[in-house]
């Protein structure tokens, strides 16, 4: 470009720096738009096998339908899943990392050395679906009722062992809300992840667990497995002649998990609506519906924002229960 005079040469400067800002904006516009345009990661923080991780296939199979782009599962347990949330939330901020959280990441007050916010660094997408424990034992294992897991722990306090999924895990949780609201006490033996704690109850390595209905549900139905209670303020429609735990002995007892998408938290809004939009039109789909329940997963319903307020209720819930069981993983 040619500039003839002076008045022609600011033209051009105040051309060029326009240029020079608007570049990498209009860029990212058009990443934005043409997303997604390569492959989506999807982080289980949890083992291959256990609850989260077969939503998480359930709904990464959803997604590459809709989205015509594949999304692959990613397993990197540990650490109750902190593994997995820390390496999305140090991600690119692109929508090309997604992390599917369950109720775990709501207890940060348990880890005081994070590395990550759970609160500031991620950005909710949707809530994908709620599912509760289930309390079983092997069957082996002199007991078939709650009142009698209760009699027999009474009767040997801190002598019987218990498997969960990971210090912090909600399958931990629910056992410490169990010890507390039945007045008795065990010995927590952790896993990483659901599936290497349900075969250990299987195995008879430990005679009794809280596990997620999606992990246990094929053993029960085996009869590898024998189930007592529900953690959930309902029967579930998967295991219907299951009792809640406040119908089994324990009033007001109630610990149920729940799965979302989370991503990094500077994710540009558009791209964290077009998530939101293929996860809210795969959850009215049947055949997904049908996919989580067959898990003993309840569908959703509600966006980024629901999504952001249900997991700031879920934070305040669990702290308090951590500060008043002085609970820690560290």
């Amino acid at each position: 470009m040619y500039c003839l005079d002076r008045r022609s040469r600011r033209g051009c400067v105040a051309v060029w720096a326009c240029l020079a800002i608007s570049g990498p904006a209009l860029a990212g516009a058009q990443q934005e738009s043409d997303y997604p345009a390569r492959t989506i990661r999807l982080i289980s923080g949890f083992a291959p096998g256990g609850a989260t991780d077969v939503v998480a296939r359930v709904i990464a199979q959803n997604l590459t339908e809709a989205f015509g782009q594949t999304v692959v599962v990613e397993n990197r347990p540990g650490a109750s899943g902190n593994i997995g949330a820390d390496s999305v939330a140090r991600s690119a901020p692109d929508g090309y990392t997604l992390y599917l959280a369950n109720a775990t990441i709501a207890m940060p007050s348990m880890f005081p050395r994070l590395p990550f916010n759970a609160g500031r660094d991620f950005a909710p997408v949707s809530l994908v679906g709620y599912g509760p424990s289930v309390l079983v034992v092997n069957p082996k294992f002199p007991v078939r009722s709650v009142p009698q897991l209760i009699d027999y722990l009474t009767h040997r306090p801190g002598k019987v062992d218990y498997a969960s999924g990971g210090v912090g895990n909600i399958t931990h949780m629910s056992m410490e809300l169990f010890e507390s609201m039945a007045g008795v006490e065990m010995v927590h033996v952790p896993y990483k992840g659901g599936a290497p704690s349900t075969n250990a109850v299987m195995a008879g390595e430990v005679p009794v667990a809280f596990s997620s209905i999606t992990a246990v549900l094929s053993h029960i139905r085996q009869g590898s497995l024998v189930p007592l209670a529900i953690s959930s303020s309902e029967r579930s429609p998967a295991l219907p002649d299951v009792p809640t735990l406040a119908e089994a002995g324990v009033p007001g007892y109630e610990a149920t998990s729940w799965y979302g998408i989370l991503v990094p938290a500077a994710t540009p809004a558009p791209v964290v609506e077009k998530l939101a939009q293929a996860i809210r039109k795969s959850l009215q789909r049947k055949d997904f519906q049908d996919k989580l329940l067959a898990q003993g997963v309840q569908p959703a319903a509600g966006g980024a924002a629901e999504f952001k307020s249900y997991m700031t209720t879920e934070l305040h819930k669990w702290a308090d229960i951590i500060a008043k069981a002085k609970i820690t993983a560290e």
